[in-house]
């Protein structure tokens, strides 16, 4: 099956691709570390909001969405690679995933009056859908929805508690959050309902990570060709062709994946729980190799933390953990295709895996 993608998801991709390419540099990227001036990207972040970033999920019409608060585009989960692929490529340390794929969809969904702030990037959203487990930006965000019983609950930063967590990628701003069971907005209850949600979140992390190994490939070819040994560039060495061939191999391999993973679930494809859980492995696998590879060429130069490649490269090593790392979403298409795996672990992970 040959996938391509659609005109106008082309055209959100590359004017959120122009602004990135102009505002959001290694500077900005750095910013988002503890320490750092955060307002640089939370500057980057309005303005893909005003281009229809944050509304790309959102439905024409939703409460808010066509105001002068944001735009609503009401494009579909094909819009979901392309988009994340570029946010993935710039580095930029903002909560995508959890705000476009998963958040501001079920925003409008539950009519909330959060809405138009989350679409116009005056307020950060974040999101998580796995109990107990550390959420990513939460120890920043202004609007955190969290499992709370048997739904998704959202509240403002000032109605719960949050406990800090390192984390290898530090502008992600992982924390653990007390969210009181009597408050908040419900905006999702059900399995079938934060199913759907949760494959949302696994798509655009997986396209995420495609984009963040192209941009560690891009990084790694470009100082092979300059970087000179024995009077010849490192790149002519057959071992660095072959090693990063392998590389671009790998993510040439799971692009693809992903977008069938996007196209399954706009068509509600019956496998697309399972294509979809085959989009992350691929994924996480390919920019875990490319992270490491890319560290092996650059020398020693690569593997010093102040390197601007680090910053994709620790990205990348978290990305590949989250919304279900590979080995979770393997014991979950295992399942599916009846090979009998079962554990104590692959049980309980059984409902986050779809």
């Amino acid at each position: 099956m040959r996938f391509a993608v659609a005109e106008r998801d082309t055209a959100l991709a590359e004017a959120a691709g122009e602004v990135l390419a102009k505002q959001a540099g290694a500077e900005q990227i750095r910013a988002g570390w503890p320490g750092g001036r955060v307002e640089a990207v939370d500057a980057v972040w309005r303005t893909l909001a005003g281009v229809g970033v944050t509304g790309a999920l959102v439905p024409e019409g939703s409460e808010g969405s066509e105001s002068s608060d944001g735009l609503g585009l009401g494009l579909d989960e094909n819009a979901i690679p392309p988009l994340m692929e570029t946010l993935g490529r710039s580095g930029l340390p903002v909560p995508a995933a959890e705000t476009v794929a998963v958040g501001a969809p079920l925003l409008a969904g539950a009519g909330s009056p959060q809405l138009p702030s989350v679409l116009r990037g005056s307020a950060l959203l974040t999101v998580s859908l796995t109990p107990g487990s550390p959420v990513p930006f939460a120890a920043r965000a202004d609007l955190i929805a969290v499992p709370v019983g048997d739904g998704l609950r959202l509240y403002r930063r000032d109605e719960v508690e949050l406990e800090p967590v390192d984390s290898v990628d530090g502008s992600r701003r992982l924390a653990r959050v007390n969210a009181p069971a009597g408050g908040g907005q419900l905006l999702a209850e059900g399995p079938t309902e934060l199913a759907v949600a949760y494959r949302h979140g696994v798509l655009a992390t997986a396209a995420l990570l495609i984009g963040l190994g192209e941009r560690m490939l891009e990084l790694t070819v470009a100082h092979v060709r300059e970087r000179q040994q024995f009077g010849v560039p490192v790149g002519s060495f057959q071992a660095v062709k072959h090693a990063l061939a392998d590389v671009e191999l790998a993510l040439r391999f799971a692009r693809p994946a992903v977008l069938a993973a996007g196209w399954a679930q706009t068509a509600g494809d019956t496998e697309a729980a399972v294509r979809t859980s085959m989009a992350k492995v691929l994924a996480s696998d390919a920019a875990r190799k490319t992270a490491r590879t890319a560290i092996q060429c650059h020398g020693a130069m690569g593997y010093t933390t102040e390197y601007d490649l680090h910053l994709y490269a620790k990205r990348a090593w978290a990305l590949a953990t989250d919304w279900g790392g590979p080995a979770q979403h393997r014991e979950f298409i295992a399942r599916q295709l009846g090979l009998g795996i079962a554990s104590e672990r692959s049980e309980g992970s059984e409902g986050a895996a779809t």
